[in-house]
């Protein structure tokens, strides 16, 4: 959500095929960050994250399963709605790893009501066990509007020998037709440029090339790799009122990690996941499954390039929610609160 923006231009403008230069260049913004290469933590089951009218932007999301691991996003402000179910799948290859974004992702812009679709292209991890870790993701981002048959189709380059060709992104805007209307180019780490073209994807006379999008600044030698937008999303300071106790934020390994305390961070992560184990072994006495809160399984099951994936979608509930809690007079300190994803409360922690 750092370039929402991007969306709500996309919105505003009349213009179809700049539509799509605006929506595929926020998809794109989100790959500067891709380059961590610090192992995550892995999210537990029923741990959510929630950013509440920043930027005006209200976003939610949640962890639905956890083998395997699937997680189920909600975004909205004025101009548009997100709405994402993630499931990733991998595969090793001795020294890398490729990862398979087996997941579905619609934007819908508000005031026509047109629907857009994502498609990625996969994420390779390089020198996993020898060498400086890096991150690539060569091959197709198609972004298909489903209202009107318009697509963007980028392509990013694989990294050659000796960096060649890393970040960069090139492409088209087609019409529903299959023609191309705007050419696109740029850099997935810095920035995305436009320029209207001819029917053989030749840029028109008297036309130039015009920026869209540009990375912000970011910190210099940040240990974690942040931006300033993700520290300030990860901040206690931008917690909304009444946070949920299974926020991410919560996390006693996170918070111990961000305060440099290494040890304590492994052992309070070990100890997260070993009561994970401890709710599995309940359900599964208990002949339960794990209910998700804030978004509900359906009954669609939609295909990708990488396999089938089974479709969540965002209830009502956390909007109640958030509207309860935003009237409350209740201020208390959100760091006073436990972490508490847990779907049994009467297990030992």
């Amino acid at each position: 959500m750092e370039y929402s923006h991007l969306l709500d231009m996309a919105d505003k403008t009349d213009d179809p095929y700049m539509r799509m230069v605006y929506a595929s260049s926020w998809a794109i913004s989100v790959y500067y960050a891709f380059q961590r290469t610090w192992k995550p933590f892995n999210p537990i089951l029923g741990e959510t994250y929630e950013m509440a009218n920043y930027n005006g932007v209200n976003f939610i999301s949640e962890q639905v399963s956890h083998h395997p691991p699937m997680s189920a996003g909600h975004a909205e402000n004025e101009h548009f709605t997100y709405d994402c179910t993630s499931k990733l799948k991998t595969k090793f290859l001795g020294n890398s790893i490729d990862v398979y974004p087996v997941g579905r992702t619609r934007v819908t812009l508000k005031r026509d009501g047109v629907v857009l679709d994502l498609v990625p292209p996969l994420t390779k991890v390089h020198n996993l066990i020898f060498g400086r870790t890096w991150v690539d993701s060569p091959g197709e981002m198609i972004m298909t509007n489903l209202t009107t048959g318009d697509k963007v189709v980028l392509y990013f380059q694989p990294c050659g020998w000796f960096g060649s060709g890393r970040y960069e992104v090139d492409g088209y805007v087609y019409n529903a037709s299959e023609e191309p209307m705007i050419l696109m180019t740029g850099k997935w780490n810095e920035s995305m440029s436009y320029q209207q073209c001819d029917g053989e994807g030749e840029p028109l006379p008297g036309t130039e090339l015009k920026e869209v999008w540009k990375l912000a600044d970011v910190p210099k030698d940040d240990k974690y790799q942040y931006t300033h937008f993700a520290h300030k999303i990860n901040s206690f300071d931008t917690a909304p009122k009444k946070l949920l106790p299974s926020d991410s934020r919560l996390r006693p390994d996170r918070y111990a990690l961000e305060m440099g305390d290494m040890s304590k961070s492994g052992n309070e992560k070990s100890s997260l996941e070993e009561r994970q184990r401890a709710e599995k072994r309940t359900r599964e006495e208990k002949g339960q499954s794990f209910t998700p809160k804030w978004f509900d399984i359906t009954e669609e099951v939609t295909p990708t390039p990488w396999g089938d994936l089974e479709v969540y979608q965002f209830n009502a509930k956390y909007s109640e929610h958030r509207e309860a809690a935003d009237s409350s007079e209740d201020n208390t300190d959100p760091k006073s609160i436990q972490f508490n994803p847990w779907q049994f409360q009467d297990l030992s922690t």
